[in-house]
């Protein structure tokens, strides 16, 4: 693939993960919601590679913030997105993307999604939280206790939207297969 064409479909992956980032899907709670900008990466990995679906998640994450910006929840937010993202996409990069069986799928969707909650844990527990409370005046310790957020639901949403990531996306591969082959590495 050329250049040319591999920066094409960079910008018309960042420029279809932006603008999924506006359909989201609440799970219960309001300020947790799943978004389907991730397809648009994976897609970027499968037909490129790690570095372009990063490139994908990091142009999709700079047209969020300069085009829909919503000051300290977007400052605080979108990096949290962004870390989410990346150590899903990461275990797809390194179980899946260079044997594409079905096995080693439902092995990288099951290692994202505890590698994605593991870290959203941490995240949460040492950048959002404080930065919430500090500058969105959002204080989760006062308001239901760290423990309790994280734990009853930090974790289930991580671990459900991982999963609904993952199906998502097996449903577009399998569906686009014939497609994606004319493009794959």
């Amino acid at each position: 693939m050329t250049n040319t064409r591999k920066l094409t479909l960079v910008a018309v992956l960042s420029a279809l993960s932006f603008l999924l980032m506006f359909y989201q899907l609440s799970i219960g709670i309001d300020f947790l919601k799943v978004d389907f900008s991730t397809i648009p990466i994976l897609l970027a990995l499968v037909l490129l590679d790690l570095k372009s679906s990063f490139l994908v998640l990091v142009i999709r994450s700079v047209l969020k913030l300069v085009l829909n910006g919503r000051g300290a929840e977007t400052l605080v937010g979108l990096p949290i997105n962004m870390i989410a993202v990346f150590v899903f996409i990461l275990a797809f990069a390194i179980i899946w993307n260079q044997k594409k069986t079905i096995v080693r799928f439902v092995m990288a969707s099951l290692f994202g999604t505890i590698g994605l909650t593991l870290s959203m844990l941490l995240v949460n527990y040492f950048y959002a939280i404080p930065l919430y409370a500090k500058f969105v005046g959002f204080d989760i310790a006062k308001m239901v206790g760290v423990e309790k957020y994280l734990l009853s639901m930090v974790v289930p949403f991580n671990l459900i939207e991982g999963l609904i990531w993952a199906a998502t996306f097996w449903l577009l591969y399998s569906v686009l297969q014939p497609l994606l082959k004319i493009y794959e590495k």
